[in-house]
């Protein structure tokens, strides 16, 4: 079996935050959605799982942070060319989320930022690996 990656976040608001996503073009698996939390596909092994934040409760002792206000981890993502970078940063923008950083052009890689409805932060990115200068951390 491949490994598979979840990546868990808590939500306000479940069919808003489906929505935001399905109007990404990442669509659901309904066998894994119900009233308290969605299975969002972004690839082949790769998923989001939207939580209600009183479900999303229920796996961890700790407090959940406001992502509008804290951050809680830089979700990125990676698509095939840099059209698709600004179609996904459209698409966010349009579904209700926001353009939170200036967009970033190293010429090997070029990556704009946005923030879901619940806050959360995303970076899509398209990288030409045959670019990668010999010490990309000079740049």
């Amino acid at each position: 079996m491949k490994t598979k990656i979840f990546l868990n976040l808590a939500v306000k608001d479940l069919n808003k935050a489906v929505s935001f996503y399905n109007e990404l073009g990442f669509p659901t698996n309904r066998q894994f959605t119900n009233e308290k939390g969605a299975c969002i596909v972004i690839d082949e092994n790769i998923f989001v799982m939207l939580l209600v934040e009183e479900f999303y409760k229920t796996f961890t002792k700790k407090e959940l942070c406001d992502p509008k206000k804290s951050s809680e981890a830089l979700v990125a993502i990676s698509v095939d060319t840099r059209e698709q970078v600004d179609e996904m940063m459209e698409k966010a923008v349009k579904a209700g989320g926001t353009d939170y950083l200036q967009s970033q052009d190293y010429g090997w890689m070029y990556q704009k930022t946005f923030l879901d409805v619940d806050g959360h932060h995303w970076e899509v990115f398209h990288m030409d690996e045959s670019q990668i200068p010999d010490n990309p951390n000079e740049m």
